[in-house]
């Protein structure tokens, strides 16, 4: 990959949405964030992005934060959790100028939808399989999410 072609891709992520960009090709990689240096790293080792084996590693202090919003909130049978169905970056919105799908104390009905996951390119929609009211958000926006993370927390009713 030559100067030119670097230069292309830094100019379009710059203009995206996407908070990080990791390229790997053959022994060449490649790694932009938009991220604080103070934010924890939330994205993927590239082989992972390659291969989607599925592996899990704990790498960032996000998953052990909603791990411990989890068991410090008594979960019961009134409390249900929307999870992510594939892994990739979150988006609490359709876009950076439009409202957020749901935030924290607003209604959901099954059905609805509550965010949507960038992956490949793609944009899939998440929608609630319960109806009752958003108690919990338990990921940042534009954070990368792992395939059954708990998202949302909902109160049942």
């Amino acid at each position: 990959m030559d100067e030119k072609e670097i230069e292309r891709l830094l100019e379009k992520f710059d203009k995206s949405t996407l908070k990080d960009f990791k390229l790997s090709q053959d022994d060449f990689q490649l790694a932009f964030s938009k991220r604080e240096a103070a934010e924890p790293d939330q994205t993927p080792q590239p082989t992972e992005v390659v291969t989607s084996n599925g592996t899990r590693p704990v790498q960032n202090g996000q998953e052990q934060q909603s791990q411990t919003a989890n068991s410090s909130q008594p979960v019961d049978d009134n409390v249900a959790e929307i999870t992510a169905p594939l892994v990739g970056v979150i988006y609490f919105a359709p876009s950076p100028d439009k409202p957020v799908f749901k935030k924290q104390g607003d209604q959901v009905k099954k059905g609805d939808v509550v965010c949507v996951i960038e992956a490949m390119k793609m944009i899939n929609e998440v929608k609630s399989d319960v109806t009752g009211t958003i108690s919990n958000v338990l990921v940042k926006d534009g954070s990368m999410v792992e395939y059954g993370q708990p998202l949302f927390q909902v109160t049942k009713g």
